[in-house]
């Protein structure tokens, strides 16, 4: 049978979940003709004039010549890779140096030595790149500011090697027949070695190299999920740079005619950035022209002689505030809006292409074989087995905190567990990293999707096709090859995308981010798929058509591992269920059966046996009147980018009230804690507190009128104490005389009595108990007239939520108004007067909280059902 994903059997595909999407703009770094027809008139241009002008003009070109080498490599490792380097003038010294020590005191000629000292920056490029690409951002940059300097005060300190601080002289120059002098062979090699790296760089960018180190630079973890190794890349990538540098030192040894320490400083480092940044990162043409500027524009200004130094810098600056993608990326930009719009592509295979079916030999599904994880001294899971079978949707449910991500990394290779392990069909599956896990057959989407957003839609799958096998460097066949293209487009297809399959991965919508994510995973044939909430933003529509992709991967004998909070979808799609609670699995079965599941229905609702009985606000309403309205909330929407997560939401807290806000993960009920804080704005709608439209003010403002949010997960400032985190709380007030601010702080410890006893020690070596209670004696400090707690009990034992909601019962009586989204259902609606339930972003039911307790819709709510 063929192995491909896709086939062209009769349609069986979902109805369409995608919307058009706009086609991508070209990419810079493919090397666009006229590009190449530019660089390469340039090059014979200046080829032209190396052979008519005098010596010092060919100087000149010589040296921009070599500049633009250097940045040719360092836009591959800055353009493709994303990583930034400043030691590259420690390669550029390697190469020099080589090259005067071989033809000058070992007799060598030019062309036996420059490319030994190409190959010896390439080697130790490649060792630099193995600690140096293990951090990011500043920590890589400070890396390579070391390694140049290590290399420019080697050589003051090797005198018997590199002459010290006289340096060394009598470098042999080459000769070219029937050109005349040593610079003008210089210059026309060193063009020649332009053109030739400029070439290199095309192609590697157009092909599977090129497309693997755009992944690595848009998400390591998703290109590791793919098969692509990324410190592979990435040292292949640095190893190549550090050689093109070792060229261009190679030739302006011998240029210059002597090499000094002075002559390799960090000053020429940063211009080898600038070349890449003022032309433009990424793009074919960009190092020419930003060497072009970095080269001339000082001999151009050498007239103002003290003042050439400034004036330099304030053009580069100039330039680089105009145009922060470059020059060549300003006019690429220019000339794309320029031409007309291109529609978006019919996609012919959209109705036709589906996936093959696996035969039953060669279907396999995944086991977890007592799997353990420790994080900081808490056992996030502990002893878990299941097993996903092939051709069947496994659902992995808990509550939050229960540990189903540190599950998910576990068996997708990300996590190397403390003990337990993995089977892979009958086989052991050795913890090697996500990397190998993706090569052996598990393949993953994740809660945010993580897209290659440089690349097409169709580029993120076809290199996925090549499950991180990317073939010669120089190589475009594995990526570019007719079949390649279309059986990625099948595969998008088969998925239900019926947008432009080359539109840019960065524009698309978030449903069709889904669908090319979920393509992108099974490009790389797995057995195993394991998707990590695959429907949060989704509508219902695109949740159903959703559904029905999930079944239609499971029918081709593919297993299916689901973690999802969209319960209604869970017990949709799945043939089993596993739950875990606190790390451990709880129950397995079939929906139905986990549906009516006692213990089960504790985990999420929570258990109010041992809660306090409730007590009758503290302020009631007087000869039956309603008590006035403290918040209000009409026809509220809200959401993140075009997906909506609040619909329509209607909401009433009254004076002196708890009302419970309930509903299972993914709700919309943190995202309405937020938008009721001022940390996210509503799309529309209304939010009023005491008459006081609070839709378009800001956090700090709401803050200091009286609404206060006790955000999930603590949030304590864990480098300071528990006294300065309590005074920070009360900020919102303004600033307070000292007596009164002690005054606050005794209330705090008085109703929190552990909080005094570590009121010198910092918040964040508090155990998750402690930590819960500083946040919301923090929130009380203000004494806000609402108080908006959301999770309390998250992560807690169940002993310390015990004691945490017996003191939110005293803030109860202390007709303190309080909005509480809490995953403990039922005992949150032991405190509570009111409640609502959300599904979906929606209210679906609302009430008093002894008979919302008792309401079917919130089973349904937090466990599905109909």
């Amino acid at each position: 049978m063929n192995d491909s994903m896709v086939s062209s059997n009769p349609p069986a595909s979902p109805a369409p979940l995608a919307r058009p999407a706009r086609a991508a703009a070209p990419l810079l770094g493919l090397g666009t003709p006229l590009q190449i027809l530019v660089m390469l008139a340039v090059l014979l241009a200046a080829a032209g004039l190396v052979l008519s002008l005098n010596g010092y003009f060919v100087f000149v070109i010589a040296g921009v010549a070599m500049l633009a080498i250097c940045g040719v490599g360092l836009n591959l490792l800055l353009g493709l890779t994303g990583q930034v380097s400043f030691g590259h003038v420690g390669f550029y010294a390697i190469g020099a140096y080589t090259v005067a020590i071989l033809t000058g005191q070992a007799g060598w000629s030019f062309w036996a030595a420059w490319p030994v000292g190409a190959l010896i920056a390439a080697l130790l490029g490649g060792l630099l790149a193995l600690p140096a690409l293990r951090v990011k951002g500043p920590g890589l940059a400070m890396v390579t500011i070391a390694f140049g300097f290590i290399v420019e005060h080697g050589a003051v300190e090797w005198r018997a090697l590199t002459g010290g601080q006289n340096g060394l002289m009598g470098i042999a120059q080459p000769s070219l027949p029937g050109v005349e002098g040593g610079e003008r062979a210089l210059a026309l090699i060193a063009l020649a070695v332009l053109g030739v790296a400029l070439a290199a760089y095309a192609r590697i960018a157009r092909g599977s190299w090129g497309a693997a180190m755009r992944a690595v630079r848009d998400s390591e973890t998703a290109a590791a999920s793919i098969g692509v190794n990324p410190l592979v890349v990435k040292t292949v990538g640095f190893a190549f740079s550090a050689a093109l540098a070792g060229l261009a030192g190679g030739l302006f040894a011998p240029l210059q005619g002597m090499v000094t320490p002075g002559m390799f400083s960090f000053l020429q480092s940063i211009l080898f950035v600038l070349v890449v940044m003022i032309g433009g990162a990424g793009t074919v043409a960009g190092p020419v022209a930003g060497a072009v500027v970095v080269g001339l524009l000082p001999e151009l200004l050498s007239s103002l002689e003290n003042l050439r130094l400034l004036c330099f810098g304030m053009l580069l600056l100039v330039v680089l505030w105009v145009a922060p993608t470059g020059m060549v990326g300003v006019v690429t930009d220019l000339l794309r809006r320029l031409r007309p719009a291109r529609a978006a592509a019919a996609h012919a295979a959209a109705h036709g292409a589906q996936l093959p079916v696996r035969p039953a030999e060669t279907r396999r599904g995944l086991s977890a074989l007592g799997l353990s994880m420790v994080f900081g001294g808490v056992r996030a899971v502990d002893n878990l087995s299941f097993d996903l079978p092939p051709g069947q949707v496994t659902s992995l449910i808990g509550p939050n905190g229960a540990g189903k991500s540190t599950v998910l990394n576990m068996l997708s290779g990300y996590y190397r567990p403390r003990e337990g392990g993995r089977q892979l069909g009958t086989a052991p599956l050795p913890a090697r990293g996500a990397c190998d896990s993706a090569r052996q057959g598990i393949a993953r989407t994740y809660q945010t999707t993580q897209l290659f957003a440089g690349m097409s839609a169709t580029d993120n799958v076809a290199i996925a096709l090549t499950k991180g096998r990317l073939g010669t460097l120089l190589g475009i066949a594995g990526f570019t090859a007719p079949a390649v293209r279309e059986e990625a487009r099948a595969l998008l297809a088969a998925c239900g995308y019926t947008g432009d399959p080359d539109a840019s991965a960065a524009d698309l919508a978030h449903v069709d981010r889904r669908l090319v994510e979920i393509a992108r995973a099974l490009a790389t044939r797995p057995a195993v798929l394991l998707l990590d909430e695959p429907a949060a933003g989704l509508s219902r529509e695109d949740k159903a058509t959703l559904g029905r992709l999930l079944r239609k991967i499971a029918d081709s004998g593919v297993a299916v591992g689901l973690v999802e909070h969209d319960m209604s979808l869970v017990m949709d799609v799945s043939d089993g269920i596993v739950v875990i609670d606190a790390g451990q699995r709880l129950a397995v079965g079939t929906p139905e059966a986990i549906r009516t599941d006692p213990a089960v229905r504790r985990a999420y609702l929570g258990d109010a046996a041992n809660a306090p009985a409730r007590k009758p606000s503290a302020s009631q309403p007087v000869g039956g009147a309603p008590l006035p309205e403290v918040l209000g909330v009409s026809a509220l929407r809200a959401g993140y980018g075009a997906a909506p997560v609040l619909h329509d939401v209607d909401l009433q807290v009254r004076e002196g009230e708890m009302v419970a806000l309930l509903g299972a993960n993914g709700a919309g009920k943190s995202t309405l804690m937020r938008a009721l804080a001022g940390l996210h704005r509503p799309v529309q709608g209304g939010i009023t507190f005491d008459g006081t439209d609070l839709a378009r003010l800001d956090a700090a403002r709401i803050a200091a009128m009286g609404v206060v949010l006790v955000p999930e997960g603590r949030q304590v400032f864990p480098e300071l104490s528990v006294l300065d985190n309590l005074r920070l709380g009360a900020f919102p007030s303004g600033p307070l005389p000292r007596v009164e601010m002690m005054r606050r702080v005794e209330s705090m410890f008085a109703r929190f009595p552990r909080l005094r006893e570590r009121q010198h020690q910092r918040a964040g070596l508090l155990s998750g108990g402690e930590q819960q209670m500083l946040a919301v004696a923090r929130g009380l400090m203000s004494q806000p007239t609402v108080l908006l707690l959301d999770e309390p009990s998250l992560g807690l034992a169940p002993k310390v939520i015990d004691e945490l909601f017996a003191s939110l019962d005293t803030l109860r009586e202390a007709s303190i108004t309080i909005l509480l989204v809490d995953q403990m259902a039922a005992l949150a609606l032991s405190l509570a007067d009111r409640a609502y339930v959300l599904e979906e972003g929606r209210v679906v039911a609302s009430g008093p909280a002894d008979a919302l307790a008792r309401d079917p819709a919130l089973v349904q709510a937090y466990l599905g059902g109909h």
